[in-house]
Formats: C-alpha cells, structure tokens, sequence
C-alpha cells in the first residue's frame, strides 16, 4: 500500500469548487491523503478506519482519497500499526506527512511544538498603569512570589512589562522602562533559572539590555520595523519575535485583506533581514483599532483562521480586555468567564499562544479543549 499527501494539489486548480475547498482546508486546518495499491479486504478496513476518524472519504478500488482534520491525521499515523500491522512502510510515511504541518516557534534555546499543545503565556505586569492589574505588584517579593503561582499552575511562558500600551497610554522613557523590569528579570533568571522569560517592549535600548539579561521572547506591538536597529538585533540573536499588526494609525476598506497584507509583508522583511521563520509569532492586534474596543476587535476574534496559511503560530490576546466592559458590562474583576469562551473560539480556529493573566483556569480550558478537539474513538480487530 502507498499513501500521498494531495493537500498542495488544490493551490494549483482554478475552478471554482477546488478554490473554495483549498480555502477551507487551510482555515480549517485539514489535509487530504490519497492511498492506492490495496486489495479489496484492505480498502474496506481503510474505509472503517478513515469513517472512525470522521473523515470524507471516496473510495474505488484503485485508490481511497480522504479529506480529515489534521488532528485526525495524526492519529492515523499513530494508530495505524493497530488496523495495518503487516504495512509498516505506511505509517512511516504517514508520519513524515503529519511532520510537514507541525509549527514550531524557536525562542532561544527553546523549540515550543505550537501544534502538539497550545502555549500558555502569563502576563507579568510591573507597571501602575495597566487596564488589569496595574500596581498590584509592588515588591521584589510580590512579582517572584506570583510568577511563582504562575509557574506551579501551568504557564509557559512569563512574560515581564514595564510600559502599558493600552488605549491612550503615556509613553515612559526607556531608562524608566528598564528600572521598571531590568531588576525584576535577572531576579526571576536567579530564582527560576527554567523559566523562559519575554518582554513586552517596543523601544531599541530595552530590547538590547533585556536580551542580554537572558530574555527569550521580544513582544513589540510596532512589529520591529519603526526602528532599522531592531532588525540587526533580531538578527544576530536567537530569541523568539512576537510581532503584531496595529491599525490604530490606519483604517481598512477591507480589514482581513488588510491584515494579511501586513503579515505577509512583515514575514518578508523580517526573513530578508536574516531572521529563521521558525522564530516569528504574529498577534492580530485585538485592542490596537483606531476605534478601542469597536467592530474591528470582534472581526479579529471571528477571522483568526483567515491566517492560517501563512503556518505560523497567532497569539490569542484577549484576557480581560475592555470590549467585555462595552459589550456586556463586566468589571475587570469579573471577566475570566468571557475571557476564556473567547479564548476558546479563538483556539478552535487556530490560535496556538495563549495570553493571559488567569492561569490556572486557562490551563484547564487548554486541557479539555486538546481533550475534546483529538476524540476520536477508534477500534481495531486488535482492541
């Protein structure tokens, strides 16, 4: 028996019907396989099989083509000794297939498998004017005792910010910004030296010194083109570029065009700049419309999926946020229920980074999500 991954086939077909099944296959994150070379007995038990992980399947008796979620395909490479244990030669291929669409993020010396298991971000705010929880921490003790919380309940990532950049924010100096986080970096590197530590910045002179303090991840909401110096930087480093799309200075006749416009531009120059792909995250930019809290930012929740082509993880960074006050009249304190059923729209379109300030309770909701989205209940006449 042979199989062959035919997804790539429907980027090269005109008519209508196989432009809009291409269309969905990469929103929905799907893959097609085609096999062939089976006698009879064994394309009936690969039809049961492909049925089991609810694929669309056509069959003849010269090949089987099934349309399933990439989920599913894994599973099938997997599983695949228990329905085939006499075509060892397929699962091998089945396994570098499903390989081609895993998405990775390289962030310094760490390699996170995005496709594997969704990345839990916690937010480590050192600032007294964030929206959420602005000068809550006050103390050396308080910041490494939350990040402590932080890390005991799941989070990947810790991510330290010392300039709010919320709607109508006041920009302090870098040197402020630095007294802000320096301290509390090399503090957090010598008490959790595992940790892997991002900034949220998006001025030169933090980047370089943060980077050199042991940094991992640079989160710039400018999207590291504003200031050619960070180009170089990024560069001759190894750290991990969170980069994001802002409309605040600008309004689209087509918003998701626009957006794909930005990303695919900003792909471009950061890789020609000499930046591995692998390094580069995106965030949408929900919260940074010209209008705050307005249309744009539920667009962006609805059309993450929009920009699933471009295989590259999107950040999910919605954790309380001001459109729950607008829209249903929520006070901070008692967002966390609507942040996570957005969180969870978004990731079941394909939002891999999970930005937040409630961990625990997040990492519950990637947990029964991952749970519920690879169900499938397969039985082998080995089971």
């Amino acid at each position: 028996m042979q199989v062959q991954d035919i997804t790539s086939s429907l980027a090269q077909a005109k008519d209508f019907t196989n432009v809009a099944l291409n269309a969905q296959v990469q929103r929905q994150q799907k893959v097609i396989l085609r096999f062939s070379d089976y006698n009879r007995e064994q394309q009936m038990r690969l039809v049961q099989l492909c049925h089991q992980l609810d694929g669309t399947v056509q069959a003849s008796p010269e090949q089987l083509t099934v349309l399933l979620d990439q989920a599913a395909g894994r599973l099938l490479a997997k599983r695949w000794a228990d329905f085939f244990d006499d075509q060892p030669t397929v699962q091998i291929q089945l396994t570098q297939i499903m390989k081609q669409y895993d998405i990775f993020w390289q962030a310094g010396e760490h390699r996170f498998n995005l496709t594997k298991r969704p990345m839990i971000y916690g937010i480590m705010n050192i600032t007294p004017d964030s929206f959420y929880d602005g000068g809550q921490y006050k103390t050396m003790d308080d910041v490494l005792n939350h990040v402590g919380d932080m890390l005991q309940a799941g989070a990947d990532v810790i991510e330290v910010n010392g300039q709010t950049t919320r709607p109508g924010f006041k920009e302090v100096t870098p040197e402020v910004e630095l007294e802000r986080t320096l301290p509390y970096v090399q503090a957090i590197k010598q008490r959790f030296p595992d940790a892997v530590l991002a900034v949220d910045t998006y001025k030169y002179p933090v980047m370089k010194k943060l980077m050199a303090a042991g940094v991992s991840i640079i989160n710039d909401v400018n999207a590291f083109t504003d200031d050619p110096r960070k180009l170089s930087l990024m560069a001759e480093s190894h750290v991990g570029l969170l980069t994001m799309h802002s409309s605040r200075d600008r309004e689209y006749p087509d918003l998701t065009s626009g957006m794909r416009a930005f990303f695919e531009h900003n792909l471009a120059t950061l890789t020609a700049a000499g930046i591995d792909i692998e390094r580069i995250a995106l965030d949408q930019g929900i919260g940074y419309s010209q209008v705050a809290h307005g249309t744009q930012d539920y667009v962006m929740m609805r059309n993450i999926d929009e920009f699933n082509y471009l295989r590259r993880p999107m950040m999910v960074a919605i954790s309380r946020k001001g459109y729950l006050g607008l829209l249903l009249g929520l006070k901070k304190e008692d967002r966390l229920p609507m942040t996570l059923v957005t969180e969870t729209a978004m990731m079941l379109k394909g939002g891999r980074i999970i930005r937040v300030h409630d961990i625990a309770e997040t990492k519950q909701m990637v947990t029964l999500l991952d749970r519920i989205e690879n169900g499938y209940w397969l039985v082998s006449d080995h089971d």
